[in-house]
Parts: C-alpha cells; sequence; structure tokens
C-alpha cells in the first residue's frame, strides 16, 4: 500500500514537471527513432516482400556457401579469442592482485596495456602483425628468414583480436579479485592446501561467473569486429566483412539486411545472458569489498615465472603498437629501413590529410558532449526518478552494445536512404555529417550511461531533496546539484565518446559519402592497398590525437574534478 502510494506521488511530481516530461518524450523518440527504427527496418526487409511475410531472402542467403562459411568462421574466431583473452586477463589481473610485485614498472606496464586497447584504432595490432609477421615482416623475412610466412587468415585474426581485446577482461577480471574475501583462501592454506588447489576449489569457483561474463563480452566484441578481419582477414570471411561485401561489392541491400540480423541474432542473444544473467550472478557471489588487505604471494617458485609470462606479452603487445610510428618513418617498410618523414608529408599534401582529420575532429568534437549530456541525463532517470518508461530507456540505450557496428550502418542505410522515412524530412540525414554524428552517439551512450548510473548510486537522495524542498525544479537540481557532483564521470564520459568516435570504423564505413573523410576509413583503405607507409602516418596522428585526449582528461579531472571535501555516501 506505501509502495503503490510513493509511486503515485512519484508520477504526479513528475507530471508537475514539464521540462522532465518533455526531456522524457524527447529521449523516447531519439531511442526508438535512431536505435529501435534501424533494427526494425532490417527484420522488415528480411521478412516482409511484396506478397507479405516471407523467409525467401533468408533462404537465399542460408544458400550462399560464403555467407554458411562466414558464420562458422565468426563463431570459430569467437570462440577463440572468447577463451583466449579471458585466460590471459586473469592471469594479469591475478598477477596484480596477488603477486608482490617487485618495481612499479610492473604495475605501470599493466596500466599502459590496459589502457591501449581504449585510446588506439581498432586496427592497429593488425598493421604491426603484417609489418613484423608478413612477406616482408622485420622478425620473419630478416631475422628468421622466411619468405613465405602468410599471417592473413584464422591465427591472424584470432591472435590479434585477443591481443586488443583482452586487457577488457583483465579490467573486469581485477575487480573481481580484489573483492574476494582473503580469509576464505587463507583458510583453505591453513588446512594444508596448496596454492594451486586453493585457486582451483576456492578463487575460481567465485570468480566463474565474472570470467563467463569476461569471456562473453569478448566473444561479441570479436564477432562483431569488422576491422581487424577486413585488414588481416585475407580469404578468411567473417559475418562482419561478408555482409560490407555484400553490400558494396554484390550490391544486395536485402541479402545484407538478412545477414545482418542473423550476426544481431546471435550478439543478442549473447548480450541478453552476459548482461542479465552472469552480470548479476557475478555480483551476487562477490558482494562487497574485502574485510581486509590480502597477504601477498612472495614465494619466487610462483612470482617469478608468472610476473615473467605477464611481463613478456605486456612489452611485446606495447612493441606491437611502437611498431605503427616506425612504419611511418621507414622509407620502405621491408626493403629500405633509413628513415623519413614523407609519408607524413603525403598524407596531408596528396591524400586530404588536413580535410580526413578536421572532418574526424569536428564530427567527434559535436558528439562528444551531446553524449556525455545525454548519458548523465540517462543515467539520473534511471536512478534518481521513477516512471512507466524508465525500463524502456534503460533497456534501448544499452541495447546499442549489442548491435554491431556493420549491422547497425546497414540499418541506418535501409532506414535512412528509404524505409517510412524514404520521402520525409529524415531522408535528408542520409549522406550528412548529421548521421554520422548521431552514429557516433548512439555507439558510444552504452558506455557514458553505465559510467553515469555507478556515480549516481553513490550519491545520497537528501542532497538533491533539500533542493527540491528549496523549491528548484528537476532542471535547476540536475544542472546546479547532481551533475557538478558527477561531473568526474561527464568529463569521462565526453573524452571517451570523442576516442570512441574518432576510432570508429565498423558503422560509418557504410554511411561517409565522399563530403566527408575521415581518418579510420582512409587507414583501411590504404591497408588495404598495401600502403602501410600512408596508413601507418595516419594511424600514428590519430593515436596522438587520442593519447592526449586522455592526458588532457585526467588533467582536468585531476585538477577541476569533484572536490574531495564532498562526500558522496552509499
Amino acid at each position: 500500500m506505501a509502495k503503490s502510494q510513493s509511486a503515485s506521488l512519484d508520477r504526479k511530481k513528475l507530471l508537475g514537471d514539464p521540462i522532465m516530461v518533455t526531456t522524457i518524450a524527447v529521449l523516447i523518440v531519439f531511442l526508438t527513432v535512431f536505435i529501435l527504427y534501424p533494427l526494425a527496418i532490417l527484420l522488415v526487409d528480411s521478412f516482409i516482400s511484396d506478397n507479405g511475410f516471407t523467409l525467401d531472402t533468408f533462404k537465399r542467403v542460408m544458400a550462399l556457401s560464403n555467407f554458411r562459411r562466414a558464420i562458422t568462421n565468426t563463431l570459430k574466431v569467437g570462440f577463440l579469442v572468447g577463451i583466449a583473452s579471458a585466460l590471459i586477463g586473469l592471469l594479469f589481473a591475478y598477477v596484480e592482485v596477488y603477486v608482490k610485485l617487485r618495481t612499479r614498472f610492473m604495475s605501470g606496464l599493466f596500466k599502459v596495456v590496459s589502457m591501449l586497447p581504449v585510446v588506439s584504432p581498432p586496427f592497429v595490432l593488425s598493421l604491426s602483425m603484417i609489418m613484423l609477421f608478413g612477406k616482408a615482416g622485420i622478425i620473419t623475412r630478416f631475422l628468421l628468414h622466411i619468405y613465405d610466412n602468410s599471417v592473413y587468415g584464422f591465427w591472424g585474426i584470432a591472435i590479434v583480436q585477443t591481443l586488443t581485446f583482452f586487457p577488457v577482461c583483465y579490467m573486469m577480471l581485477k575487480g573481481l579479485l580484489k573483492n574476494i574475501d582473503p580469509s576464505l583462501e587463507e583458510a583453505a592454506r591453513d588446512m594444508g592446501a596448496s596454492r594451486f588447489k586453493v585457486f582451483m576449489t576456492v578463487t575460481l569457483p567465485l570468480i566463474l561467473p565474472g570470467l563467463g561474463n569476461a569471456f562473453l563480452v569478448t566473444f561479441i566484441e570479436s564477432i562483431a569486429d569488422f576491422a581487424n578481419p577486413m585488414i588481416i582477414g585475407g580469404s578468411y570471411d567473417t559475418l562482419a566483412t561478408t555482409i560490407y561485401l555484400q553490400i558494396t561489392g554484390a550490391y544486395d541491400k536485402e541479402g545484407a539486411a538478412a545477414m545482418a540480423v542473423v550476426l544481431l541474432a546471435i550478439t543478442l542473444v549473447m548480450f541478453i545472458v552476459q548482461k542479465y544473467y552472469l552480470e548479476a550472478k557475478s555480483t551476487a557471489t562477490l558482494s562487497g569489498k574485502a574485510s581486509r588487505e590480502r597477504m601477498l604471494i612472495t614465494d619466487k617458485s610462483v612470482t617469478v615465472p608468472l610476473t615473467v609470462l605477464c611481463s613478456a606479452l605486456a612489452i611485446f603487445v606495447i612493441l606491437m603498437y611502437i611498431c605503427v610510428p616506425f612504419g611511418a618513418m621507414f622509407k620502405t617498410w621491408g626493403y629500405d629501413f633509413h628513415l623519413t618523414l614523407k609519408w607524413f608529408g603525403l598524407v596531408f599534401s596528396r591524400y586530404k590529410g588536413f580535410k580526413a582529420f578536421k572532418d574526424s575532429f569536428i564530427l567527434s568534437l559535436i558528439s562528444a558532449p551531446i553524449t556525455a549530456l545525454l548519458s548523465m541525463i540517462i543515467s539520473y532517470l534511471v536512478v534518481k526518478r521513477k516512471f512507466r518508461s524508465k525500463g524502456f530507456i534503460e533497456a534501448v540505450s544499452m541495447l546499442a552494445m549489442a548491435v554491431p557496428g556493420t549491422v547497425l550502418g546497414i540499418g541506418y542505410i535501409r532506414g535512412f536512404s528509404g524505409g517510412l522515412f524514404g520521402s520525409g524530412i529524415l531522408q535528408g540525414l542520409y549522406g550528412t555529417g548529421t548521421i554520422l554524428v548521431i552514429v557516433f552517439i548512439v555507439r558510444s551512450l552504452p558506455t557514458g550511461t553505465r559510467s553515469g548510473i555507478s556515480a549516481l548510486r553513490q550519491i545520497d537522495k537528501s542532497i538533491e531533496e533539500s533542493a527540491y524542498d528549496m523549491g528548484a525544479d528537476s532542471f535547476k537540481v540536475f544542472m546546479t546539484v547532481t551533475l557538478p557532483l558527477i561531473k568526474d564521470s561527464f568529463l569521462s564520459g565526453f573524452v571517451t565518446s570523442f576516442v570512441r568516435s574518432i576510432t570508429a570504423i565498423s558503422a560509418i564505413i557504410l554511411l561517409v559519402t565522399p563530403s566527408y573523410l575521415l581518418i579510420t576509413v582512409q587507414i583501411n583503405e590504404f591497408a588495404e592497398k598495401g600502403s602501410y607507409g600512408i596508413a601507418c602516418a595516419f594511424a600514428s596522428i590519430l593515436i596522438v590525437i587520442t593519447y592526449g585526449s586522455v592526458l588532457i582528461m585526467n588533467l582536468v579531472i585531476k585538477y577541476f574534478g569533484t572536490s574531495r571535501k564532498v562526500k558522496l555516501e552509499d
């Protein structure tokens, strides 16, 4: 009874606040038009024809041998990358949390490795792999004298994706391991169990849901990845590249839509299991923080092999990233290693580098603050407000995490170059910079929203309620009380959105027109042609931009972030 009265009171407050009602309505329209509608159009294209409901498009697509092969290839790569990334991530997390590291260098090395995939273009390691281990690779050709080595195909994609995605698993599992109460493991040790047995019988069962969660996140990232299979896949087709080639090579929009639905179905199933089962189970298994500090392992028989293995992997990953700027400074990779700046010069003199960086920078800079603000508004509504459509807003804003970029790109092509809006105002968006900004916003929205929800859950209700009691409306409370308290999350969301936008490729490669030149599309184009000097020059400048953005954000948060005097209670 009390709950229903409270809910009724909340609804009355909401209806009496026109700014809040308008905000909710605008959000619902935005999420429906730019997330649900393109996906719905894909389903309509796939199942509906002039004669009504039909499965003919799916039958035609499934009869294509290259599509059936692409499904098998994608699942094989996804499972291998998911397992390998989760295991390597667990190794790194275990070493950092359980092992006494002798120097700060190791901890710093781990932090660098964990940050690299976030701030780097998604295909940097593919370029490095080709330049180090390809037919003209430094390691294969000049050190090992192997002249016919091919890095293209299954193993090339699997290795590159594993090295790209394992830091994500490392960050997820590090938090879980820190939350394990040390007394549980020490009790087993006191009863005579070896460290290995303690790990297998106590630690592993506790983090198993989290390990499964890490596997599924990586699996989804792997099967949705477009850039790496495009550059290093060779003739090894995956679903993402097959969809792209179906629409750009075969000009088969209906077939591409059906393929996109298949890929979307796989990622959605995995996302639902990961989000609503494993993530919740992991939180329930490890609730709260460790009761006391853990006694770190100092036994050299354990510490030495583990730290050496992790250090070797971390240094190898960093060297692969360093390989890219060197690729831009050698005259001819694999043949002439004299240093030169000619590739950087050609980027700006012949290949319209200024336009590419200007277009990418401006579009990303426009999308970043909008994404950060939208994320905070959605987070605020989800955490602090009660209304009927709250679940819809949260679910749809998070849905973009499960939608592969290629699928979203096909949906936008089908939805905004035809579809319901074929002759309306929204058709004018197709082929413009606005549609690219909207895609950037939609792709980055889930990350910012998750960050905002975590930050808002730490703010005591009484802080905002006192402002309401003094007569402030919801807009004023949000702008003057809530937003200043979560400005660290806002700034983080701003920079994360900027970095994700300027390094994006899978969704926008299908939507970009000759009117706009984007850096990632240029890198992909030159890498496909084998012009690695130009591709590396573009990638090197892009890495400098993204790293610079993150460093600036850290400085801003350090000096202008939320004051430490403000106490945020649970």
